[in-house]
């Protein structure tokens, strides 16, 4: 416990809510309205609404456990708490996965940017390669690598650093962004634009176009930053009045700040532009950028292309802090190296850990070279990640009822069963084959896990294993559903258009009571049973 008690608590519930606004709102605004535009049309005004009320009730089940095990890194712990090592392993591997990779991607999305400023040089840093697909060049490459380093070192002394910092860069992140969405709104807002479809004809509202929006158009990998402030709850001064704020204050704000630009990108874009091919062929390099030169607003144009840098890397900067953090709790699950849990006695940061993830998101960047290639990625690890909360926290009211809950949620039940048949839901919405796909790269970490655990003499693997079935069970399942499920959702249409769905249902209310069933007190949960909660 000395590593934990070396941690400061120096956050309170604006700078924690300014971790999650932060987080939202990062490279998701410069290319999100776009991206869902072009899969759902119009209805993408629609598919934001959604995409909100869904992760709320995941988001609602992690502020309760947020502030009952208010820790660094806290979204890796608590399923290791209701359901032992595996369960947790799994959980946390698709977290961090999910939550790495975004600060190279913020790099990538400011270099995106840069690449439509009207300079020859500029251009050269992104453009199409063979393939058909665009990715950035090596200078390119070099500037997001110099980007990820400065978001490295923002964190590597102070969390009080890391807290003021944030809350200028989001600041203004929040005030660009509204300032966009009024500002194409007053220029001239074509209404007809709303009647034509994603390939040009009348628009009908689609419905499963919109669900596949809220999976992979980039908003389920915005909201995700409501993570921020329950992996940073070991910072904060009360977690139990901080944390429920944190939470759904960012999604708040963040959905009205969204949902105002997409609006105002749906009734901007030029109607020449839309008369051809649709929304579904609108290709912009820098949407709300290259939306206002048309509209001869170009001071708007340069403050968009200053905040191509301000909002990605106020969001990189948050997630190097919070995967710090994730990587601490790993590692205290005990399976990751020990060296990774060392908190520097004088910062209170976990600094071996920052440095692992800089490397990985060198790795990232090498692999995956433009916005584009990673973020429907990133949201299907995210969507994985999200699974355990609403599980988790069942569990531990039945296995840890004396443990004190500074927030308790109400009507629990039913919004955490609500909240796993969501995910699921979005899981599944995300399309065959990227669900296959992100689902393997789950299985692929295992053998990490059994080389800690033989290195431990596979103590209580057993009960461990007992505890993990509902899951190493439901990723499967879930992977063939959306195999022969209907070419809606990219399957091979086994099951019909309606009843896809309907099944989905079914099956995440199954594998829901299962897991709460599954959990047990675990060796964990028995070792903190007698530490009182921090207030």
């Amino acid at each position: 416990m000395a590593n934990e008690s070396a941690i400061r608590r120096d956050m309170g519930p604006w700078a924690l809510m300014f971790t999650g606004l932060g987080s939202i709102i990062g490279s998701g605004w410069l290319f999100g309205a776009w991206r869902a535009a072009g899969l759902a049309g119009p209805g993408a005004i629609w598919a934001w609404v959604l995409g909100a009320a869904v992760i709320t009730t995941i988001a609602i089940t992690y502020a309760e456990l947020g502030a009952m095990f208010p820790e660094s890194g806290g979204m890796v712990r608590y399923s290791h708490y209701s359901h032992g090592s595996l369960v947790g392993f799994i959980a946390a591997w698709a977290n961090w996965i999910a939550i790495v990779s975004v600060i190279p991607v913020e790099a990538e999305a400011s270099v995106q940017y840069m690449a439509s400023w009207p300079w020859a040089w500029a251009h050269a840093l992104y453009g199409p390669v063979a393939g058909g697909h665009s990715e950035l060049s090596h200078i390119g490459l070099l500037i997001a690598a110099a980007l990820v380093v400065v978001y490295f070192l923002v964190n590597f002394w102070s969390v009080k650093l890391f807290a003021h910092s944030n809350m200028a860069i989001t600041v203004v992140k929040l005030v660009i962004p509204a300032l966009t969405g009024l500002s194409l709104l007053a220029s001239g807002f074509h209404s007809a634009n709303l009647q034509v479809g994603v390939d040009g004809g009348s628009h009908t509202l689609d419905f499963p176009a919109i669900l596949t929006a809220v999976a992979t158009a980039g908003i389920v990998f915005s909201f995700n930053g409501f993570q921020s402030p329950v992996n940073l709850a070991g910072e904060a001064r009360n977690p139990g009045r901080s944390l429920p704020f944190a939470i759904l204050g960012s999604i708040v704000i963040a959905t009205i700040v969204y949902v105002l630009l997409q609006v105002a990108y749906l009734g901007a874009v030029p109607t020449e532009m839309l008369a051809a091919h649709g929304w579904h062929g609108i290709d912009f390099r820098s949407p709300f950028a290259e939306l206002a030169i048309l509209l001869n607003l170009h001071w708007l144009a340069v403050l968009l292309y200053a905040d191509a840098f301000v909002s990605p890397s106020g969001t990189g900067i948050t997630y190097t802090a919070t995967t710090a953090r994730m990587i601490y709790g790993m590692e205290r699950n005990g399976t990751l190296p020990s060296v990774l849990g060392h908190i520097h006695p004088r910062f209170g940061i976990p600094r071996p850990a920052m440095w692992l993830n800089l490397a990985v998101s060198f790795v990232f960047l090498f692999f995956f070279r433009g916005w584009g290639t990673l973020a429907a990625v990133i949201s299907v690890a995210t969507i994985i990640s999200y699974l355990t909360g609403p599980v988790s926290v069942m569990t531990l009211r039945r296995t840890a009822p004396q443990r004190h809950r500074p927030f308790r949620v109400p009507w629990l039940s039913t919004l955490a069963g609500i909240g796993f048949v969501f995910a699921t839901e979005l899981l599944y919405w995300a399309r065959w084959p990227l669900t296959g796909g992100i689902i393997l790269l789950m299985i692929a970490a295992l053998p990490i896990y059994f080389y800690y655990q033989s290195k431990a003499g596979w103590h209580d693997f057993r009960r461990q294993l007992n505890g993990a079935w509902w899951l190493m069970a439901y990723l499967p399942c879930t992977a063939i559903v959306s195999w022969a499920g209907s070419s809606t959702f990219g399957g091979h249409d086994y099951i019909p258009y309606g009843w896809d769905l309907a099944l989905v249902a079914i099956l995440g209310l199954v594998f829901f009571i299962w897991g709460v069933r599954s959990g047990w007190s675990t060796p964990t949960l028995a070792e903190i049973a007698d530490q009182p909660a921090h207030h």
